[in-house]
């Protein structure tokens, strides 16, 4: 740079552009009431010890979802969508909407037109689930919170049929393994049906000088297996008859050969018999769509060290995943919106 350019001094009415997004002041900022410290009001949980952070008018317009996928182990609070009058939403409203749930406008959009009450989010916190719901509310999208703890899927498991007796006023449930129960035609409210997938991928592997692996061999296996679910008014978590599982001597004269007939025609036998149940069919549908919120769970595990000759070793692994979780979580969903909040859907 030259000496007469030095002396150039720069005008103030010249506005540099702003490169790096302006912070926020020290009155925006919110306190965690466990360890003291000051977060963005765009937090959620606390940046240094994950503890819930309290909401005001302030930070309430600023706060954003983190919507991070939760561990297998932690409890999560649910948020499904009950109403959607996607002819009254803006393309401006519809984008906001997916961009607070982290989701595509075409996945949003699938959701919607389902036309059911469908989970959009899972939260890991109460405080988070509320903060969803309010923003989409503003946006013209009703929801509701229900906690993994109000489907009690690890608390009372669906337990599983090894056979029916089928008579007149009540149906008899014998399970795999503990006493059975007799319940009344009458009692019974909803029959959820469905379809479990197991996909598992065994890969064998060598390894070789530094971290590079050979892959020696891989195979990969499915299983598809009907599955049923039967709810009665009452809170027992469920009856469960999965179709490659179960002794179908209950038919008497109408027990054909195979087991996905005998499947259809016992299906059949209950709905003819508990006429004021509601039959639900819809999972089979809304499989993929669910995946968005609830994806299926996937596991991998050691098959440990062989030995494939002297001095050769390999190491296997196997990979599985399965809907059935995914699958208890939406028909416990059905059973719940039916039972506790029907008034209000």
């Amino acid at each position: 740079m030259s000496k007469d350019d030095e002396k150039i001094a720069i005008s103030a009415d010249l506005s540099l552009p702003q490169t790096e997004p302006q912070g926020f002041t020290a009155e925006q900022m919110v306190r965690c009431e466990e360890c003291l410290r000051a977060n963005p009001p765009t937090r959620v949980e606390c940046l240094y010890c994950g503890k819930a952070l309290p909401l005001n008018e302030t930070s309430a317009a600023f706060a954003r979802p983190l919507l991070r996928p939760l561990e297998k182990w932690e409890k999560g609070y649910n948020c499904v969508l009950i109403k959607s009058p996607v002819e009254e939403l803006s393309d401006q409203s519809m984008a906001e909407a997916a961009r607070l749930l982290r989701l595509a406008v075409a996945d949003l959009t699938r959701i919607i037109q389902s036309a059911r009450p469908m989970p959009v989010a899972r939260a890991a916190t109460q405080e988070e689930a509320a903060l969803i719901e309010r923003n989409l509310r503003a946006l013209g999208l009703e929801t509701i919170i229900v906690s993994d703890e109000a489907l009690a899927l690890e608390a009372s498991p669906p337990r599983r049929l090894r056979t029916i007796e089928v008579l007149e006023d009540n149906l008899v449930l014998l399970p795999t393994s503990g006493e059975g129960k007799t319940i009344a035609w009458s009692d019974i409210n909803l029959i959820l049906s469905g379809r479990l997938f197991i996909r598992q991928v065994e890969t064998k592997e060598r390894k070789r000088r530094g971290a590079e692996k050979q892959i020696l061999d891989a195979r990969e296996t499915m299983n598809d297996e009907a599955v049923l679910d039967i709810f009665a008014e009452s809170h027992d978590g469920g009856w469960r008859i999965l179709a490659n599982n179960f002794d179908f001597s209950c038919l008497g004269e109408r027990k054909a050969l195979l087991a996905s007939e005998n499947f259809t025609i016992l299906t059949r036998l209950i709905r003819e018999r508990a006429p004021q149940a509601e039959p639900d069919d819809s999972y089979h549908g809304l499989r993929r769509t669910l995946e968005l919120v609830w994806p299926s769970e996937q596991q991998s595990s050691s098959l440990g060290w062989r030995r494939d000759r002297a001095g050769k070793y390999s190491t296997g692994e196997a990979a599985i995943t399965s809907n059935e979780t995914q699958f208890t979580r939406y028909s416990r969903l059905c059973h719940f919106l039916k039972s506790e909040l029907r008034s209000e859907i």
